[in-house]
């Protein structure tokens, strides 16, 4: 799997933080990710912690929609 750059997917905050601490960080350690943002995803899914956004079906499918259409 590629490395990620924290840097450039967490708000600074997060970024030094260890991965278990992240993964149970609210959405919004995620750059660009709202506070408003994080109270709609748990509105919405139930999502309120990085690893529930990573666990969400939904977001599952559509990675799994994207690699299919990389690989053609």
């Amino acid at each position: 799997m590629a490395s990620v750059d924290l840097g450039k997917v967490l708000d600074k905050a997060w970024a030094d933080k260890p991965l278990a601490e992240v993964l149970a960080a609210p959405v919004s350690a995620l750059k660009g990710v709202s506070d408003r943002d994080g109270e709609l995803l748990d509105e919405a899914f139930g999502v309120k912690t990085v690893a529930d956004l990573a666990d969400l079906k939904y977001v599952r499918w559509a990675q799994a929609l994207a690699a299919l259409d990389a690989a053609k």
